[in-house]
């Protein structure tokens, strides 16, 4: 193929990308100029590299969404079309949302473990002879289970305050929702004359085994995942399969009406199906993400 037949936004591409080798093959050259001038200095550039490399892979994981773009590039060039580049732009906010989602996640069990955790120490703290705020007190500042209201679920509790309502409060964040149970065995306690520590050993095990119950059933529903993972993988394998035989599936996807019909169709039913699929299982595990 010749270079006349790319579209102009591929060359336009296909230019940046070569400038911009250009530019680190002139910079290389510089820094070489300058060892040869002032010195090797291997141990500043051996260090110099490997900041260089610890910042792209700092990058890399605080977004890892931009790595759509560079493999979406790379299918641009080998189709010869700018169609893959429109696609891995679109998919960076999808895929940015599915990892906030899953960071989300993940933030809300840790948190949960840790109000299990808090139940349990000041309950600890209650039998070795601490008073109620003195015991939570403690066991807030070890798990830190309160987060930003820490400070005044703990001013509460030392100065007499209402420490029921100031932990229905720190309950609002998601994941801590066991918080209103220590609040109501607070309040209990405090009315009632109960055994606070009674009541936070119960409150803790229905956490743990409500923890519990999370993962067994994640770890049920982790074969679910797999299969629709699989799914997922099959027309790109399909792809990579026809173009080791030849057949230019690119070509034929990028670049002719029909195959351009059948990339929009299969693409709306891959997504469909995908969205379907995770909607089920995530109905499963009752995850409202």
């Amino acid at each position: 193929m010749t270079a006349a037949r790319f579209p102009g936004d591929l060359c336009l591409v296909a230019g940046a990308l070569l400038a911009l080798w250009q530019a680190a093959v002139r910079r290389g050259a510089a820094r070489r100029t300058r060892a040869l001038l002032l010195g090797p200095g291997p141990a500043h550039g051996g260090a110099a590299a490997r900041a260089a490399a610890a910042r792209g892979w700092a990058a890399v994981r605080d977004r890892p969404e931009w790595l759509c773009l560079p493999a979406a590039g790379a299918i641009a060039l080998l189709g010869e079309s700018p169609l893959p580049l429109v696609a891995g732009a679109a998919a960076v906010p999808l895929v940015r949302r599915r990892l906030r989602a899953a960071a989300r996640r993940g933030e809300r069990e840790a948190l949960a473990g840790r109000v299990a955790a808090l139940c349990e120490a000041t309950a600890g703290e209650l039998r070795a002879g601490w008073q109620p705020g003195r015991a939570l007190a403690y066991a807030a500042r070890r798990t830190g289970a309160l987060g930003p209201e820490e400070a005044r679920v703990l001013a509460a509790a030392g100065f007499g305050g209402d420490v029921p309502e100031a932990l229905r409060t720190a309950a609002r964040r998601d994941g801590a929702e066991g918080l209103a149970g220590l609040a109501a065995c607070w309040q209990v306690a405090v009315d009632g004359g109960a055994g606070l520590a009674a009541g936070l050993d119960r409150l803790e095990t229905a956490l743990r085994e409500q923890n519990d119950r999370r993962e067994a059933l994640r770890a049920e529903l982790a074969g679910a995942w797999a299969t629709v993972a699989v799914l997922a993988t099959l027309p790109v394998a399909g792809i990579g399969l026809g173009a080791a035989m030849g057949a230019e599936p690119l070509r034929i996807l990028l670049h002719t009406p029909a195959g351009g019909a059948c990339l929009v169709l299969g693409g709306a039913l891959e997504a469909a199906g995908l969205w379907w699929a995770a909607r089920i299982v995530r109905g499963g595990s009752g995850d409202a993400e």
